[in-house]
């Protein structure tokens, strides 16, 4: 089975080609497509379903899209949906990394979670994944790998996404969790 990914972003082509590595993935640049699908939706499922289906009618070949996100807890789940738009399009991660760390340094919770939401779509069928890590927002930014705010979220074992090799994050990132329940759901389609 083939699949365009509504994306753009290297590091997250690389994770769902690496997960979903039974499909042939082609990515939007490989398809000579060069629109950005504004996320304008209120939640990481409506920006997926949207980007999912918008591609979709484009390409008329099935496609997936995510929309992921940081929810931290002391700030009522802010960013959220703005996670990648909160400072502005050309923020770096860098700067908003910096500033969630100032952000939430004023709290003693430093609780929050990933969340991230994956649409299939072929014009006729929706299937969704979920995924959901839980962690904290660390004191400081730490590790190499990874992209986003990978290096300030924290997990239980006290490192960060940015600390765990591409192999080790693969098994426990909430984009994974979601490609993984993507992935069960869509055997069950081509199985059945």
């Amino acid at each position: 089975m083939a699949m365009i990914v509504a994306t753009n972003n290297e590091g997250k082509l690389k994770e769902i080609r690496e997960i979903l590595d039974c499909y042939k993935i082609d990515s939007l640049k490989d398809k000579n497509i060069l629109i950005d699908v504004e996320e304008d939706q209120k939640t990481f499922l409506g920006n997926a379903k949207k980007k999912a289906q918008e591609i979709y009618n484009i390409t008329h070949e099935a496609t997936i899209a995510d929309d992921s996100g940081l929810c931290i807890n002391a700030l009522n789940g802010f960013p959220g949906v703005l996670t990648h738009r909160f400072l502005g399009e050309n923020a770096t991660d860098e700067m908003r990394n910096n500033y969630l760390i100032e952000k939430t340094n004023q709290y003693t919770d430093r609780s929050a979670k990933v969340v991230c939401y994956i649409v299939y779509y072929n014009g006729q069928d929706t299937i969704v994944g979920e995924g959901i890590l839980n962690g904290f927002i660390s004191k400081n930014r730490r590790g190499e790998n990874g992209f986003g705010f990978d290096e300030i979220f924290e997990l239980k074992n006290g490192k960060t996404l940015a600390e765990l090799t591409p192999d080790e994050k693969n098994e426990v990132s909430a984009r994974s969790l979601a490609l993984k329940d993507l992935k069960r759901k869509l055997m069950k389609i081509t199985i059945s």
